[in-house]
């Protein structure tokens, strides 16, 4: 991988990538119910349905998540840390949190929140990040140290969580 801010995963380091984090995560992609949540959800992480985003007209909301999950990932890093931006079926990346995003830099590579697609943020050695679910609509966190950093500030945009370390909450 190179030392760009953010670098496009060849289809061999995806390929690793993916194969690993189904196999850790025990990843279900399905827009059946009954296979829901999709993954399973880490000790720790906490899970939070996206309903509140749609009554968000001028996505402030939405920014505010946005902002929130991409600065406790990047608190949750060292500054020499690479970051995986996962988009199931499509490009993925790798890239540096902390020369990503602001003024005059590169944007982070998608988003926490999903679109259409599951929107995977991972640590190297999966120990943090999060999990979009575009069919459940939710948005699971994963990672002590990013969820201590990030739980209070989601709760306030979104609501309590539904779930927590894969239980109802």
């Amino acid at each position: 991988m190179t030392e760009e801010p953010v670098a496009e995963l060849s289809r061999a380091e995806s390929d690793d990538v993916w194969r690993r984090f189904y196999s850790e995560f025990e990843f279900r992609p399905s827009m059946n119910s009954f296979q829901w949540p999709g993954i399973k959800e880490p000790a720790g992480s906490v899970t939070w349905s996206l309903a509140a985003l749609d009554d968000d007209p001028d996505y402030v909301r939405l920014d505010r998540l946005g902002e929130a999950v991409q600065a406790g990932l990047t608190a949750s890093v060292a500054p020499q840390d690479r970051l995986f931006a996962l988009d199931w079926q499509h490009t993925c990346y790798g890239f540096l949190p902390h020369r990503v995003g602001g003024p005059d830099r590169m944007r982070w590579p998608l988003s926490p929140i999903p679109d259409g697609d599951y929107y995977i943020y991972l640590s190297n050695d999966f120990r943090l990040g999060s999990f979009g679910h575009p069919w459940e609509y939710t948005l699971c966190l994963f990672g002590r140290e990013f969820v201590d950093a990030v739980a209070a500030e989601v709760d306030g945009i979104l609501g309590p969580p539904i779930r927590r370390s894969g239980r109802a909450a």
